[in-house]
């Protein structure tokens, strides 16, 4: 049975730990909070079985990924462009983009951002939610959950 890698690759600035297995056309799972690459280890064995090429980074700031000092480095313009680097690292052009949580919130902008990297999106557990040019996104988020 062939076995998970890790690999630490750079991209946009930072050092990000990846984990992959199999060939063919790429999945990229992007995590949500507070996880890991590790949430989606039973679709990377499963799917490679089945010819796809599966990709499972640590999001900025998580597990084996270096996490910027800086609060300004967390924009979602910069999750995005780690994404994008890690892409142009592994030379692939297009991925199927599955999210969960907050790994769909930045599935969602990466469609939005840069549409001709993917064939196809599937998100789990949150719903599209445009954003309102209004609104600061802290400030939607304080009045949907308060400050704590």
């Amino acid at each position: 049975m062939e076995k998970i890698e890790h690999t630490t690759v750079t991209t946009n600035g930072i050092k990000m730990h990846v984990a992959s297995i199999g060939s063919g056309p790429v999945i990229l799972f992007l995590h949500g909070f507070p996880e890991l690459w590790y949430s989606w280890r039973h679709q990377l064995l499963s799917l490679s079985s089945l010819g796809y090429r599966c990709v499972a980074p640590d999001l900025r700031g998580y597990g084996d990924t270096d996490a910027p000092a800086s609060t300004t480095s967390y924009t979602i313009f910069h999750v995005v462009g780690d994404l994008v680097g890690l892409l142009d690292v592994l030379g692939v052009k297009r991925v199927y983009l599955v999210g969960h949580d907050w790994g769909a919130l930045i599935a969602w902008s990466f469609c939005q951002f840069r549409p001709d990297r993917v064939h196809a999106l599937v998100n789990l557990s949150v719903a599209y939610q445009p954003r309102n040019p209004m609104v600061k996104p802290v400030e939607g988020i304080r009045a949907l959950f308060g400050d704590d």
